[in-house]
């Protein structure tokens, strides 16, 4: 497998998040002193605040994505290592964070760390904290799940229109999506989701499966290719 990632923009959000992360540091301490040494101040005590929470989420976002290692992309290379020279996955370097190309297929990567009970029920996505640890880390260090259908629907349009400068819209094959849950303490309760849900371990067996299907040509394949990036890591 070909992995083809933007290393500068990777580089460039870390720092980002951490200079956020001091930001929101010193916020909070700078609102809590003023809270308790001029009350009068009350007022920029609460802006501070709201700068310092702003800017803590910032630096989640960001680690989460880009500091923290082993980082998403990188989990995902992992995972996938041993698919065949068809394959390549693309990082940041298309208009969606994560893209595989292969046999099996156009694929949206959407990675989750989420933990605990993810289920689809009643056309809802919902998390299950367990225990104090994971509530304690649903709470402060921990991103709500969202909806990963409306992510991977997002992502979807984005790589079609991306795809659609660079070819004939009738030519353009179909775009899939699949959530990736890489915590290990992850269970997953999403037969009925409307897009399918896996975690890590199983992502490679996966597109494997899907190969057999040749949801790709071989020739499709080569021309999508051509038209992506093409420095390779």
């Amino acid at each position: 497998m070909k992995i083809i990632k933007n290393e500068k923009l990777i580089e460039r959000n870390s720092k980002i998040g951490n200079w956020s992360n001091i930001g929101g540091l010193l916020a909070l301490v700078a609102a809590m002193y003023i809270s308790f040494a001029r009350p009068e101040l009350f007022n920029y005590a609460i802006i501070a605040m709201l700068i310092g929470f702003t800017l803590t989420q910032i630096s989640l976002y960001m680690g989460n994505r880009f500091g923290r290692s082993p980082r998403p992309d990188e989990v995902l290379d992992a995972s996938l290592k041993g698919l065949s020279t068809d394959f390549a996955i693309y990082h940041f370097t298309t208009p969606i964070s994560h893209l595989l190309v292969g046999p099996a297929g156009i694929w949206v990567l959407l990675p989750y760390r989420q933990m605990g009970v993810i289920s689809y029920q009643k056309n809802r996505w919902n998390m299950t904290r367990g225990g104090f640890i994971q509530g304690y880390m649903r709470v402060f260090g921990q991103e709500g799940l969202g909806r990963p259908d409306a992510d991977a629907n997002a992502d979807i349009k984005a790589i079609k229109t991306f795809l659609s400068r660079r070819m004939e819209e009738d030519q353009i094959p179909t775009v899939n999506a699949i959530a990736v849950f890489t915590n290990d303490k992850v269970e997953l309760q999403t037969e009925e989701a409307p897009i399918p849900a896996v975690k890590l371990k199983q992502l490679k067996e996966f597109m494997r499966q899907k190969s057999r299907e040749r949801l790709l040509s071989p020739t499709e394949l080569e021309k999508i290719k051509s038209i992506l990036p093409q420095e390779e890591e």
